[in-house]
């Protein structure tokens, strides 16, 4: 059983991964080196490259990494609820998402952990004063700024980086979002959580990060995924203003 960081307790950092064999052994070996204490799932969707057989390795030479091997490509919102559901089986009081393309620099971590000491979500944040991004296309870029920008107008949220993949929780947090009617993948897996952590009044803390696109392997992201998003933040929006219109016609009518 790993130590716990201080403040914050056990941490699991999980890695979803698919066609990732010139990254995983990479990334995890950063990771292990940054934070000793933190343990490790990847949870690989059955990559053909041979992903799983390289995590497996990992783990029978250090028995802080596990592996979650899955059946196929399900996407990266269902990986990381079944690894928020292995992490809570095993008593762990925090986890962390991040991403095995080295996009997210584990030597970071320590930033988003100390930050969890006194918060229930950290957010590493792209966009907030000090974080930057490095080596993107302006097309990337002007989808992240302005994704973001719609997410804060079109939900009144206030947070910078809604869509990042890179952030921490505590377990007693997610314990209360009702992860389990979570069906949203992608940036969008992202602002559904940041979401539902506003609408419950959480402790949300945004840390800056640099981002680095990936150096080796092929993007995950897809014109699909960038679509998923835009509508469901639109869905979601558009019912929140509905619901507070209720709330105040009722309000209305109950003092009236």
């Amino acid at each position: 059983m790993s130590e716990g960081y201080p403040g914050v307790g056990r941490v699991l950092v999980i890695i979803p991964t698919y066609n990732e064999a010139d990254n995983v052994r990479i990334i995890v070996d950063r990771l292990r080196s940054a934070v000793p204490v933190a343990d490790v799932l990847i949870a690989d969707d059955h990559s053909p490259d041979g992903t799983g057989a390289i995590a497996d390795e990992l783990a029978a030479a250090d028995p802080q990494v596990q592996v979650m091997h899955r059946a196929g490509k399900q996407g990266l919102g269902a990986a990381y609820l079944a690894g928020f559901a292995w992490a809570h089986e095993r008593d762990y009081e925090a986890v962390v998402e991040m991403d095995a393309d080295g996009s997210h620099a584990p030597e970071e971590l320590p930033k988003l952990l100390d930050a969890l000491a006194s918060a229930d979500v950290v957010l590493g944040s792209r966009w907030v004063r000090g974080g930057t991004v490095v080596n993107w296309p302006l097309h990337r870029l002007a989808i992240s700024r302005v994704g973001n920008l719609y997410t804060r107008l079109a939900l009144g949220m206030p947070y910078k980086d809604a869509t990042g993949g890179y952030r921490a929780y505590r377990m007693t947090a997610l314990d209360k979002l009702d992860i389990s009617t979570v069906a949203s993948q992608g940036y969008c897996f992202q602002v559904d959580l940041a979401w539902r952590a506003y609408r419950n009044g959480f402790r949300v803390a945004e840390v800056p990060i640099t981002f680095a696109e990936r150096e080796r392997g092929a993007s995950k992201m897809s014109s699909s995924i960038v679509r998923e998003a835009l509508w469901r933040v639109t869905v979601w929006g558009s019912q929140a203003r509905v619901n507070g219109m209720r709330a105040r016609l009722s309000g209305k009518r109950s003092g009236g």
